[in-house]
């Protein structure tokens, strides 16, 4: 079973057994150490998950963290768990004492469905007080389980979740503003659209008229956007866009045929992008789908092509002569032993 698939499956158990755990060791035992596994760690090897481990604050002696995952005899991740009704809001603090003390680079808060990410960003050796990734089981997002998975065993690499987590902390705090801003527009919000369209004064009277207008104007826009994607993910790529790879036979679609992105196509794109966004911005990076294939583009440019169908899939790139070189995979983490050709080619467009 594959990551993305281990991660769904805890997630399914979730709903199915949170309401019979009455106590926070029953939600460690049956949410927590689950995650931990699926996450690739030896919840039975005390070098790699140590129980109950020991953070002395100042004066007061012998005080315990739940988890602490190990590397190389040193703990990199602790982890503070709570009773899955528990609201998180209330225990941040906790976690923060444990972390200040500890050499570990990022800290888990959670109560077995929701789990945040801590790192000390904004100030070395200090927690930082907001998340740069929260992740809610009952509510899982394919970008979030790419986001995740670097924190999995065999691909926990310090220096490229650093690298994200500055900016998936902004973005994140900024999707809850716009989100906020979105739903219920504040006065200062609405004043930024009104002072371009209205030249009188901004009172308080005409800020009531434009609230709700700029309401609805923004839910018709999203609507709009996601109606023009829908039709977009209905056209098959043009020849113009396929400039830097030639048209093979794959690429002649039926106009008529209705394209369907399929989740593995979607964990492999953010796969490519988690590759390339250590070199590129994640803006650049977009893909096409089309009904043979699915391409990935940077800057407008092929990258690369994936060909998933019920026999074999396959990573392709352009070789000599403008011919497709294809490289069979049998899962989607093979896409992984082919970072540096992603980056070579990329580097090369």
């Amino acid at each position: 079973m594959d990551f993305k698939d281990s991660i769904k499956q805890l997630a399914e158990r979730v709903d199915k057994v949170k309401d019979s755990l009455t106590t926070e060791e029953a939600t460690k035992t049956a949410l927590v150490l689950p995650f931990l596994q699926a996450m690739g760690y030896d919840v039975f090897n005390p070098a790699e998950v140590l129980p109950e481990f020991t953070c002395d604050i100042g004066t007061k002696k012998g005080e315990k963290i739940d988890y602490a995952i190990f590397k190389e005899g040193k703990p990199i991740i602790l982890v503070e768990c709570k009773h899955w009704e528990q609201n998180l809001n209330l225990h941040d603090n906790q976690l923060l004492r444990y972390f200040h003390v500890s050499n570990a680079k990022f800290g888990v808060l959670t109560n077995g469905i929701i789990y945040r990410f801590y790192t000390d960003l904004e100030s070395p050796n200090k927690m930082d007080e907001k998340p740069f990734l929260d992740i809610n089981l009952s509510e899982l997002k394919i970008n979030q389980i790419e986001e995740l998975k670097k924190f999995h065993k065999m691909y926990f690499d310090l220096d490229n979740i650093l690298s994200s987590a500055n900016e998936l902390k902004y973005m994140g705090e900024l999707s809850n503003i716009l989100t906020e801003e979105f739903t219920n527009p504040s006065s200062e919000f609405v004043k930024l659209f009104v002072r371009q369209i209205y030249s009188g004064v901004v009172s308080a009277k005409i800020l009531q008229q434009f609230t709700p207008l700029i309401k609805q104007s923004i839910t018709n826009f999203i609507n709009d956007a996601i109606s023009d994607r829908l039709q977009s993910a209905l056209k098959p790529e043009s020849n113009e866009q396929l400039n830097s790879v030639p048209i093979d036979a794959h690429a002649h679609e039926e106009q008529s045929v209705e394209i369907v992105t399929t989740d593995e196509e979607l964990e492999a794109f953010y796969i490519i992008k988690s590759i390339l966004r250590t070199k590129f911005p994640a803006e650049s990076i977009t893909y096409r789908d089309a009904r043979s294939y699915f391409s990935v583009f940077l800057n407008k440019s092929v990258l690369c092509r994936l060909y998933f169908n019920s026999s074999s899939d396959y990573l392709a790139f352009q070789g000599e002569g403008r011919k497709e070189i294809k490289h069979k995979l049998e899962t989607l983490d093979d896409i992984y032993q082919h970072s540096e050709q992603i980056l070579s080619v990329a580097e090369s467009l």
